[in-house]
């Protein structure tokens, strides 16, 4: 197993993001090194990493999209109303403002359907603030993570609602007939979970103060501003883009109404489209570029066939549920930190997971809990995933909050240990 090109491509990806090497370049180089030791030779792996970026086309234009309509947020008061809120709620307690950060992160996967693109906005000019109560930003990343991911695990409403969509119909179509109902009965213990490791990262590992240097200054009101005709207007059209969303199940079609609408009643001038757009596209397009090369790199382990061997193996070696649950959750974890997404990994692993499970003789709410964690293991603490690299791209705008080792590395102990526990022995009881 250990020379299998799946295996090895992803241990590489980690050494090198540890390396402190560029994500991308770490994404490619390893790419590139699966599908030479799955037989498809460079010049093919190179063809089928580019074709295979379309994957991921449909989440680069959602990400552009609702980068503009973060930035049209920008230009209005509502931003400022927030941060205001936050920060006469805060004062100093300091390991308030990780769980508030949470909380409202929570809101961008099923209220207000930002989805990462709200970071950049609201985390810079909190700044000052955390350097002033000398929080550990490693606390504030295990915070956005949890509300990028513990909403679409748990509920199935906006971004939740396309995952467990996703889950139910890949069970279907392997044989397992579940509803939605039956997915929501049990995801939930996958947020417990999470909940377990955000509170343990918040309360005990990344409680201590740290000091940053504070190069990077933005100015807090400190005075609540009121709504005005324009913050009504935008704030309605970003909930319009979460109606058309939950509605069309389509997120750059969300994104599109959204922004229509702000522009023909006049939340964003006309003058000013350009401006939004260009904006929207600086703040979001290095994420979007990383999750394009993500599928190209999900192809690259598909086409090699590695994926299936990989599975195969669990299938042959399984002993006991006990072992199998743990094993299952394992590969889960170990495809979903090569590609970076949980939505792309459940029809990986479904296929060879549910005729397994139901000879194991797990009972179908144990198989929708091993595959659903299975595939969201690995969101949170890989490097190629919106969940950390959102975080990131807040964190580090004066350049003291490393990718890996304050995102990446922290998120992943803090999530991906609990879910397997308890995917592990839930899966057995139930």
């Amino acid at each position: 197993m250990l020379t299998n090109p799946v295996v090895v491509s992803i241990l590489l990806m980690g050494a090198l993001c540890l390396l402190r090497l560029n994500v991308l370049l770490a994404i490619l180089i390893s790419a590139l090194v699966a599908g030479v030791l799955g037989g498809l030779g460079l010049e093919k792996s190179i063809q089928t990493l580019i074709s295979g970026m379309s994957g991921n086309l449909e989440t680069a234009l959602s990400y552009i999209l609702l980068g503009a309509l973060a930035s049209a947020i920008a230009h209005t008061n509502l931003t400022n109303i927030l941060v205001h809120s936050i920060a006469s709620f805060i004062q100093n307690r300091r390991l308030m403002f990780a769980l508030s950060l949470a909380f409202f992160a929570c809101f961008s996967q099923n209220l207000i359907p930002v989805h990462i693109a709200f970071i950049p906005i609201l985390i810079p000019p909190l700044i000052p603030l955390m350097n002033q109560l000398k929080i550990d930003r490693r606390a504030i990343a295990c915070a956005l993570t949890f509300g990028l991911q513990a909403p679409y695990v748990s509920f199935g409403v906006g971004f939740g609602l396309i995952f467990h969509t996703i889950l139910r119909d890949q069970l279907v179509q392997n044989g397992i007939n579940v509803s939605l109902e039956d997915i929501a009965s049990v995801m939930w213990i996958g947020g417990v979970c999470m909940l377990c490791g955000l509170l343990l990262g918040i309360f005990v590992f990344y409680r201590k103060p740290r000091i940053y240097k504070d190069v990077y200054y933005a100015e807090i009101p400190h005075t609540q501003t009121k709504m005005c005709y324009k913050d009504w207007v935008i704030l309605i059209g970003a909930l319009a883009s979460f109606c058309v969303q939950l509605w069309t199940h389509s997120l750059p079609l969300g994104g599109l109404c959204g922004l229509l609408l702000m522009i023909l009643f006049g939340g964003i001038p006309w003058s000013e489209i350009d401006e939004v757009m260009e904006k929207g596209f600086k703040m979001m397009s290095f994420i979007a570029f990383v999750m394009l090369v993500a599928a190209g790199f999900g192809a690259i382990l598909k086409e090699t066939g590695a994926i299936a061997t990989l599975v195969d193996y669990v299938a042959t070696f399984s002993n006991g549920k006990l072992f199998s649950a743990l094993m299952m959750l394992l590969v889960g974890l170990l495809i979903t930190m090569g590609i970076g997404t949980s939505f792309g990994t459940i029809p990986i692993i479904a296929a060879i997971y549910c005729p397994l499970g139901l000879a194991l003789g797990f009972s179908p709410l144990a198989i929708i809990l091993l595959v659903g964690i299975a595939g969201a293991l690995g969101d949170a603490g890989s490097p190629a995933s919106d969940s950390t690299l959102g975080p990131t791209a807040g964190l580090n705008i004066d350049k003291q909050h490393n990718h890996i080792w304050d995102t990446c590395v922290p998120t992943f102990l803090m999530y991906n240990i609990p879910l397997i526990l308890g995917g592990t022995f839930c899966a057995i009881l139930l």
